[in-house]
């Protein structure tokens, strides 16, 4: 992202009035070091906890959490819909815009953000991922994904579990019968 996507981004976020951990890597601005304005800083010091890395999977998998701001790549559109977390979609490239629409039209887990960043876009989407009554109906279609994951990982529930598993008994009876 630029620097100015950034400080949008904070400002979307200290205006929501919301408690929140955000992971800015060395290299996410774009061709120069991620600073944060100092107001900011102060500003949302009671209600933010600010990281270079975290562990994503156990940060998703964590109650507390009520939504995830991702680019819907793969991975994390996977890991957001197993833990039963709604996400906040801003989609660059890839397969990412795929991802996006499914999860905002299709899934009903996802919300998009404009790709011109502004705070006030930023803060009503937050609001409305965290308050709103679209929100709420994000965090039900994000659980019932949450479960069917569950479900199809479970042993014997899932096909490739049954097809391996037939694979298995039949290799198992080929080599009963050759050995006769």
């Amino acid at each position: 992202m630029t620097n100015e996507q950034l400080i949008e981004f904070a400002w979307g976020l200290a205006n929501s009035n919301q408690t929140f951990l955000w992971v800015i890597r060395p290299d996410l601005v774009r061709g120069d070091n991620a600073v944060l304005p100092a107001e900011f800083v102060e500003e949302t010091k009671n209600r933010r906890r600010l990281y270079s890395r975290c562990p994503q999977e156990q940060v998703l998998a964590h109650p507390v959490i009520g939504g995830f701001l991702t680019h819907s790549g793969w991975n994390s559109t996977m890991e957001s819909m197993c833990k039963g977390v709604p996400i906040v979609c801003w989609p660059f490239f890839a397969e990412q815009q795929t991802n996006c629409r499914f999860s905002c039209k299709k899934w009903g887990i996802g919300l998009e953000i404009d790709s011109d960043v502004k705070r006030e876009g930023v803060e009503r989407l937050v609001r409305e991922l965290m308050e709103g009554e679209k929100g709420k109906e994000m965090k039900k279609e994000a659980l019932k994904w949450k479960k069917m994951a569950k479900e199809a990982a479970s042993e014997g529930a899932g096909s490739s579990f049954r097809n391996l598993e037939t694979v298995v008994q039949q290799v198992l009876l080929a080599g009963t019968t050759v050995s006769k």
